[in-house]
């Protein structure tokens, strides 16, 4: 006989056997007592929190031979038929694979039309009903709308704001709530002593945290686990089956970077890509540490951890390092999980991305451009290829020319931040790169709005009028500049002539004629001369 899911396995049987919806629960128990529930439901909310197995238990309830019944009996006909899935009267049907209008039109609206054959209502069950085409959502309308006094409607779905109104405004909404850490702990280890299965109290722990509120997804990795291991379910064993690493790893990891310690930090990634971690895997587990570690330094209860020993490393380990650290690597660490699926060399990167946080508060640290305004600059939709993510081809750094200092403190300081906007936007946009590299703090004026001077008065139009390219140069202007001064943009004055401002601040390309020849001579060797 093959071997049952647990999920499946223990399924909710009973309304009571339902875990962490105890609102949608007695609404629906208070509708059925009082006999004025709704003859189409929408379930809506996360995956894996019990939308269907309460659709399931809803057709019982309705359909029980002893009911309608706040509980199901799950011992007559009615509900031993729709427990086993086989009673004629309660049809499911999975969108995601039946999203055509013929599919709705035979399986529910015709179907519709015929009394049940022994249940009281026959109770149309629909999972993922968001996948529906709409020519499917117009055949299923009317029959919502105006259903035989014989018909239930049941829809799920993880998107609701993929159901038509039209849908929606028909049928009773209920949301599911994802599951706290402590329910879905306390539930694995119902199942874990139903099951005989021996296990550490903080591997569950683990569990119900990486399952991120969903039931079904945290009974499926307890299920893995077993199959692993041959004797007691471990927190070792639950971070190697998921390929994660250690806690004791992961603190040495993030007290190298906390003291700055690059042989430690690379010592520390070759170990571990030595035992077969992918560079995803690891910055998920720093992550994974970082939360528990913050958590303990913010005393929040942890949960799970019935060894004092394992909690007092985790206090020592958190007080170490610091609530400010604790809190800007869990930022930077982040964004590096958002990006390293794109980079061609994961591991190369992630080691120097793990450098770069070690040192992000020391004053030569480099700047990391922002992720939103550069999607909003350079992500055109028409593009069949993604584009390499920003560090991976950064501008050469030939575009931009360092300003010098003039004596103006405060014309200097505001050079210096035009600068960082150029470099950080151009580094990343290969419009940005063209355009903003010829353009130059002109002069600051005195309602505090500081001019920006292009070349080309076409430049400056495209910064003026392109909102989503001026929110990113403003934004980025704020960040690096330190106040809240306006942006203008001209082009070039008509004369041709600079402003007194020295030269040296001007932002723009250098290479151009001798020094281009010059440049290209180096970069590719001296040729024909052409």
């Amino acid at each position: 006989m093959s071997h049952l899911a647990l999920y499946r396995k223990y399924r909710s049987q009973t309304f009571s056997d339902l875990v962490g919806q105890s609102h949608v629960v007695k609404t629906l128990q208070n509708s059925i007592t009082g006999k004025r529930f709704s003859h189409a439901f929408l379930f809506t909310g996360p995956r894996g929190t019990g939308k269907t197995s309460t659709a399931r238990l809803l057709a019982k309830a309705l359909n029980c031979l002893k009911g309608p019944s706040a509980e199901p009996c799950n011992e007559c006909e009615a509900c031993v038929s729709i427990t086993n899935g086989n009673s004629m009267d309660v049809l499911e049907m999975d969108a995601a694979s039946e999203a055509g209008v013929d599919n709705v039109r035979e399986a529910i609206v015709q179907a519709s039309e015929y009394h049940p054959t022994f249940c009281k209502f026959r109770v149309f069950i629909i999972d993922e009903v968001h996948d529906l085409s709409p020519k499917a959502f117009d055949a299923l309308l009317k029959t919502i709308e105006e259903p035989p006094e014989h018909v239930i409607f049941i829809l799920a779905t993880t998107e609701y704001n993929k159901v038509p109104p039209t849908i929606r405004s028909r049928c009773q909404r209920f949301e599911f709530h994802r599951g706290t850490i402590q329910d879905i702990t306390n539930r694995l280890a119902f199942v874990a002593d139903k099951e005989g299965i021996e296990y550490e109290p903080a591997a569950l722990t683990a569990i119900a945290r990486m399952a991120d509120g969903g039931y079904r997804d945290a009974l499926t990795l307890l299920d893995q686990a077993v199959l692993t291991t041959d004797g007691k379910v471990t927190l070792e064993v639950v971070y190697g089956q998921l390929g994660l690493i250690a806690d004791e790893t992961s603190d040495a990891l993030l007290k190298a970077m906390a003291d700055k310690d690059v042989a430690g930090i690379v010592r520390g990634l070759d170990e571990i890509y030595r035992t077969g971690k992918d560079p995803r895997s690891i910055v998920e587990s720093l992550l994974l540490r970082l939360a528990e570690l913050t958590r303990a330094a913010y005393g929040v209860e942890v949960g799970g951890l019935a060894d004092s020993s394992l909690e007092a490393s985790l206090t020592s380990t958190a007080s170490q390092l610091g609530k400010d650290r604790l809190l800007a690597f869990r930022s930077e660490l982040s964004v590096t999980h958002r990006e390293v699926r794109d980079v061609s060399l994961p591991r190369v990167w992630v080691e120097a991305e793990l450098v770069r946080i070690a040192f992000a508060d020391s004053p030569q640290a480099p700047v990391r451009p922002p992720a939103e305004p550069v999607r909003a600059v350079v992500a055109p939709a028409a593009k069949a290829h993604k584009p390499e993510p920003a560090k991976a081809r950064p501008a050469p750094a030939t575009n931009i020319v360092a300003p010098k200092e003039t004596g103006d403190k405060d014309f200097d300081r505001l050079t210096r931040a035009w600068l960082e906007v150029v470099t950080e936007l151009s580094a990343l946009s290969p419009s940005a790169s063209q355009r903003l590299p010829k353009s130059r703090v002109r002069e600051q004026l005195k309602s505090g709005t500081v001019v920006i001077e292009f070349e080309r008065l076409s430049d400056a139009e495209w910064v003026q009028e392109g909102a989503k390219i001026r929110k990113a140069v403003m934004e980025s202007w704020y960040k690096h500049s330190g106040g809240q001064q306006e942006l203008k943009f001209e082009g070039s004055r008509s004369n041709g002539t600079k402003p007194a401002s020295p030269e040296t601040t001007t932002v723009e390309l250098p290479a151009e004629g001798e020094s281009l020849q010059k440049l290209g001579q180096e970069v590719f060797g001296s040729g024909d001369g052409t």
